[in-house]
């Protein structure tokens, strides 16, 4: 007859052996996961969910497995197929916030903009600091119109990314839709500090370009006309032209680079008073208008000048830079020691 001793005794035993079966196989599950990984990076992504599901046989508690397997198949354009993996996630794991913004990135692009709002909102409420959750959103309520609230979106975004070259690219989007021209000329500068020598750069570039030749026309050798939309009219776009031309006032024989010096100095410099008259600028003025003014006020705007208008002068950019590398160290080490906040 066993002992009630003897009886603790196989049931520790037991428990001890439990436990080490389950280990062997997260292990042997995590083993699968980073085969799975290796996998989908050099794009086999058929191969990448056999080894995720061979995972997930072993641990069906295993969210990473799942989350994988939805990742792999909305790389590879089986965006719907993921969705049923990606609720398993969320099943599992409700705070898994990239699953929301892999959802919610399905929705948008299958046009179900109002579920794809409603899985972003519910990661953002799991988890705040998802930074792709921010983004995305205002993406989305960017491209639905709700372009205020896409701006709130797209600051958070930026703060907590900084270093995130299409979070400024669609805040420059939005605040030129909502007609803050200024602004969105800083987003857009922010932008090219990033990323100044890709194709997106070159639209960036062209942006600014409309933004600075906006309601100027030329009427004669010495006249000018200044000419704003009604819908536009805000103070900041009413002192965005008069700034601009004021700055190669008088100065003849520029070259293109030197009238985009002149104008950008002294928008930078005027760079407070561009938020306009709608909303609540404090972002934007702490983050950009501070930062910039501070740019203008530097030795730095030649060479500022030169990385903004790379893409449209490439080799006589690359052959300034090439001649003037303390000029470019110079910048280089203001952006990296010059705070934002």
């Amino acid at each position: 007859m066993k002992t009630f001793h003897s009886i603790l005794l196989l049931f520790f035993i037991a428990h001890l052996f439990a436990l080490k079966t389950y280990a062997q196989q997260k292990d042997e599950a995590k083993v699968l996961l980073d085969a799975g990984v290796t996998l989908h990076n050099q794009g086999k992504y058929d191969e990448a969910i056999e080894k995720y599901k061979a995972a997930a046989k072993l641990k069906p508690d295993y969210d990473d497995a799942y989350y994988e397997i939805g990742y792999s198949l909305f790389s590879s354009g089986k965006e719907k197929e993921a969705i049923p993996y990606l609720e398993k996630v969320l099943s599992l794991n409700p705070n898994a916030a990239g699953a929301y913004d892999m959802l919610g990135s399905i929705y948008d692009d299958d046009k179900q903009t109002a579920k794809a709002i409603e899985y972003y909102r519910k990661g953002l409420k799991m988890d705040p600091s998802y930074q792709r959750l921010h983004f995305n959103i205002a993406i989305t309520l960017f491209r639905d119109g709700q372009t205020a609230e896409a701006e709130t979106y797209a600051a958070s975004a930026i703060k907590l990314q900084p270093k995130h070259a299409s979070s400024h690219r669609i805040y420059a989007m939005i605040l030129a839709d909502q007609k803050k021209l200024g602004c969105a000329l800083l987003a857009w500068c922010s932008f090219l500090i990033l990323e100044p020598n890709t194709k997106r750069s070159d639209y960036a570039y062209n942006r600014i370009h409309e933004i600075l030749t906006y309601g100027i026309k030329k009427t004669g050798d010495k006249s000018v006309n200044i000419n704003i939309a009604e819908a536009d009219l805000n103070s900041g776009n009413l002192m965005l032209p008069m700034t601009i031309l004021n700055a190669t006032l008088g100065k003849t024989g520029l070259s293109a680079t030197d009238s985009l010096k002149l104008q950008l100095t002294q928008i930078f410099k005027a760079a407070p008073i561009f938020y306009g008259d709608k909303g609540n600028g404090t972002f934007f003025n702490n983050y950009y208008a501070d930062y910039f003014k501070k740019l203008g006020e530097s030795e730095n705007m030649e060479a500022f000048a030169r990385v903004v208008s790379l893409t449209v002068r490439q080799d006589e950019n690359t052959k300034w830079f090439k001649e003037n590398q303390p000029k470019l160290s110079a910048l280089d080490s203001w952006v990296a020691n010059t705070k934002r906040f």
